[in-house]
């Protein structure tokens, strides 16, 4: 299965990038929508690391994932929160709802899950479909850099004493036609030294250039596109940054 987030792959990510751990994004995002006077839309909403904290702000989000596991996961942590989200389990290519957003936004690289350059487009062009007018898009993307290295690694997070979880990520292949990098990802989970399950994951992620996914968004229809390095308004993206972000709205 490809970018599946299954249950080991859920569980390192809620280990990883647990509620209230912020990138810069939560904050970036909390002030991008403090005016925003509709509902909120995020795709790929995971283990709710970005939604959960937008809500407590008072911001009406909801979310859809493609992971039932990483969705029980999000509703673990609302109700411990004492939050109750809109969730529902739906992929990019064929979410629908019938109410109209006045933002739709896709943190932390997301939206590169989609690695086909035509189903890509489409689902910008869903995302407009499903936004008020002059609804704001707002989409993170990783820079070139950070996908084309082919390197492997193996990391670890311990659960208690005696047991643990790794992530091992063997390289397949950059594509550099297809602006694709493929890897598989092992998950393992260990008890007592001795492996208790494992999962396998083909991992795929697209990388974009800056012009051109600006012109991808003025093809689908957006304006008033500015882009942002870092989670920092007025940056533009240089050599080096960690993360560009693209904020568009619908005409």
């Amino acid at each position: 299965m490809e970018n599946r987030y299954g249950t080991l792959a859920s569980w390192v990510y809620d280990l990883d990038k647990p509620i209230g751990r912020s990138f810069g994004d939560i904050e970036f995002y909390a002030q991008r929508l403090h005016d925003c006077r509709g509902p909120i839309l995020e795709p790929a909403v995971g283990n709710g690391r970005v939604l959960l904290p937008l809500l407590r702000e008072g911001l009406d989000v909801q979310g859809f994932d493609a992971s039932e596991e990483m969705l029980e996961r999000c509703r673990a942590h609302a109700r411990h929160l004492g939050l109750e989200p809109a969730l529902s389990c739906q992929r990019f290519e064929s979410f629908a709802y019938e109410q109209r957003f006045a933002a739709v936004i896709v943190p932390a690289g997301s939206f590169q899950l989609v690695t086909d350059f035509a189903q890509a487009r489409a689902v910008l062009r869903r995302f407009r479909e499903h936004l008020q007018a002059d609804g704001r898009l707002i989409i993170d993307l990783d820079p070139c850099g950070a996908l084309i290295r082919n390197e492997g690694s193996t990391r670890s997070w311990t659960v208690s004493d005696d047991e643990w979880l790794t992530l091992t990520e063997q390289p397949l292949h950059v594509d550099f036609v297809d602006q694709t990098r493929h890897s598989y990802l092992r998950y393992e989970h260990w008890c007592h030294g001795r492996l208790a399950s494992a999962e396998l994951e083909r991992f795929s992620l697209r990388w974009w250039g800056v012009a051109e996914f600006e012109l991808l968004l003025r093809q689908e229809g957006f304006t008033d596109i500015c882009v942002f390095a870092d989670y920092q308004p007025g940056q533009a993206p240089k050599q080096g940054c960690a993360m560009i972000s693209f904020e568009a709205r619908r005409t």
